[in-house]
C-alpha cells in the first residue's frame, strides 16, 4: 500500500526536514506534495533525490490525499487544520494549537502509541512540543520502572527551534562580534550570540513562559496527569539541538545503575554515561541523528529517590520532524490507515 501524503509548511526548518525524513525512512508515499505560503509557490524543495515544486496551501484541492503532515505555525493550523480534514483522514500537526484539545491525541509513539487506538475524533494527531518530546521518551521508560512524582527540567535550546531568521541572526550577530560590527537584535529580546536568555515565548500571569507551560502540560497529558513539573526554558547559542538538564523524583527506590540499564534497552534512547572527560553528549553530536541521548545519570542525593541526568536531541527530527513521520507509521502499523 501507498500513499498520497502533503506537507503544509514545506519551505520551513521543520517542512524541509519533514520531507527528508520521509525520503530517509522510505516511507511508503505514492506522491509527496510540498505547500506553503502564496509567497513561496514556485520555489522548489529537496524529497530524496528528487526536487518538489511547492504549491500554495490557499488553492490545493486535497481530495485524495491520504495524510497531511503540517508545520506551519499556529495560525495556518487553527485555521486550515478542520479545512483540511473534511477531506483528509489524518493530520499530524506540528503546532501548539491542537496539543491541550481533549479530543485531539498528543503523540510521542515510543511512549504512547497506544492512545491512537481509542481513536481519532478530529482526524488531528498533536505533535508535542521539541522539548517535551525528547524528554518523555527518556522519562517513560523510567516512569515505568519506579513511578515519577516530581520533574523539574532546565533546557538549553537550539535557535533552530524559532525558525530560519533566528538562525541568521545567530549568525550575523556572531560574525558582527569578531568585526566589531554593531549587534542587531531583532528576532530574540537580547543578543543571542555568546549569551544565554531565560525567555522562549510570551510571559504569563504566573511568571512562567508559555514554552515553559507547554512542558508542564504536556507531559502530564503523555505520561501520567499525577507527574508534578517544573520547568525553565532557556535560548542558548547553539544552531541545531536541544539539551536538557532534568531532575527526577520516584515514588519508588531507583539506582543510577538501574536506570541506565533500563534506559538502554529503551525505544529511541540511547545511553553515553562514561564518567570522564567527554563521555556524555552534547548538541554538536546529536545533530542529524534520531536518538534521545542520555548522559550524566547519577543519585540526586537531595531527595530519598530521587536521579539527575542530561537529555540531548535534535530538536528538528525527534522534536518534530521524526516524531511526526513516526507517528504516521504508527498509523499504518496499527492499520488505522487504509489505502
Amino acid at each position: 500500500m501507498t500513499y498520497k501524503v502533503a506537507v503544509v509548511g514545506a519551505t520551513g526548518n521543520v517542512g524541509r526536514e519533514m520531507l527528508s525524513v520521509l525520503a530517509e525512512r522510505q516511507f511508503p508515499a505514492s506522491e509527496v506534495v510540498a505547500l506553503a505560503s502564496t509567497r513561496s509557490t514556485g520555489r522548489e524543495v529537496s524529497f530524496g533525490d528528487k526536487v518538489l515544486k511547492v504549491h500554495a496551501l490557499d488553492y490545493y484541492d486535497f481530495k485524495g490525499t491520504d495524510l497531511v503532515l503540517m508545520s506551519a505555525g499556529g495560525k495556518v493550523s487553527k485555521e486550515w487544520a478542520p479545512k483540511i480534514a473534511q477531506h483528509v483522514p489524518f493530520i499530524i500537526d506540528n503546532s501548539s494549537t491542537w496539543r491541550m484539545d481533549r479530543d485531539v491525541p498528543l503523540i510521542v509513539p515510543e511512549v504512547n502509541a497506544s492512545v491512537l487506538d481509542a481513536g481519532i475524533k478530529k482526524g488531528i494527531i498533536a505533535n508535542p512540543n521539541c522539548s517535551t518530546a525528547q524528554l518523555v521518551v527518556a522519562l517513560k521508560p523510567l516512569h515505568d520502572e519506579a513511578t515519577i512524582k516530581r520533574v523539574v527540567v532546565s533546557t538549553y535550546q537550539s535557535v533552530s527551534g524559532a525558525g530560519h531568521e533566528a538562525m541568521d541572526e545567530l549568525f550575523r550577530q556572531t560574525r558582527a562580534v569578531f568585526v566589531a560590527d554593531p549587534i542587531e537584535v531583532e528576532r530574540f529580546p537580547k543578543q543571542i550570540a555568546f549569551n544565554v536568555i531565560p525567555h522562549i515565548d510570551e510571559f504569563l500571569d504566573s511568571g512562567y513562559t508559555k514554552e515553559e507551560w507547554k512542558m508542564m502540560v504536556e507531559v502530564q497529558k503523555i505520561l501520567d496527569p499525577d507527574i508534578q513539573v517544573t520547568a525553565t526554558a532557556v535560548r542558548v547559542p547553539v544552531f541545531i539541538g536541544h539539551s536538557e538538564s532534568v531532575t527526577v523524583e520516584f515514588e519508588k527506590p531507583i539506582t543510577a545503575q538501574r536506570a541506565r540499564a533500563i534506559l538502554r534497552e529503551a525505544p529511541g534512547c540511547l545511553v553515553i554515561d562514561k564518567h570522564e572527560d567527554g563521555g556524555y553528549i552534547t548538541p554538536v553530536e546529536c545533530a542529524g541523528e534520531d536518538a534521545t541521548f542520555i548522559s550524566r545519570i547519577r543519585k540526586d542525593p537531595t531527595v530519598e529517590h530521587g536521579l539527575s541526568l542530561w537529555v540531548v536531541s535534535d530538536n528538528l527530527r525527534k522534536g518534530a520532524a521524526l516524531n511526526a513521520v513516526q507517528i504516521a507509521e504508527c498509523l499504518i502499523n496499527r492499520k488505522l490507515l487504509e489505502d
